[in-house]
């Protein structure tokens, strides 16, 4: 996969490029993460930036739309095609300006690319 695509959906998720997201539940192969907060496009680097609640006590993510799997507008859930720990061991998010940063976005899309397949999950 080349790494651009990493910040563009994948063409069956095309749909979704516009759609506000924000609330949706984000879902990966072994369980929830936390919901969107915002999605970004700063610098052609499309992204969300997910609220992981008490899991991570209280930290965001940011997470390359890249990695979306799947949408699910009627549950208003989304999925990525990786797992909690892979998320939780991304670039970590500290300020909103970081969304902004073309060197800390590229540091997160270089992580993600580097991940194994990012296929859908199964169930």
């Amino acid at each position: 996969m080349p790494i651009d695509s990493i910040w563009s959906y994948a063409p069956d998720l095309d749909h979704v490029q516009e759609q506000d997201l924000t609330g949706y539940t984000v879902v990966a192969r072994d369980g929830t993460i936390g919901q969107v907060d915002r999605r970004a496009d700063h610098h052609g680097l499309r992204h969300l930036v997910v609220d992981t609640g008490v899991w991570v006590f209280g930290r965001s993510l940011v997470v390359p739309v890249g990695v979306v799997a799947s949408v699910e507008p009627g549950e208003r859930r989304l999925t990525v095609a990786c797992t909690r720990a892979e998320v939780k061991a991304a670039p970590r998010f500290r300020t909103d300006s970081e969304t902004q940063d073309p060197a800390y976005l590229t540091a997160v899309g270089d992580y993600y690319h580097r991940l194994p397949s990012r296929e859908s999950p199964t169930g």
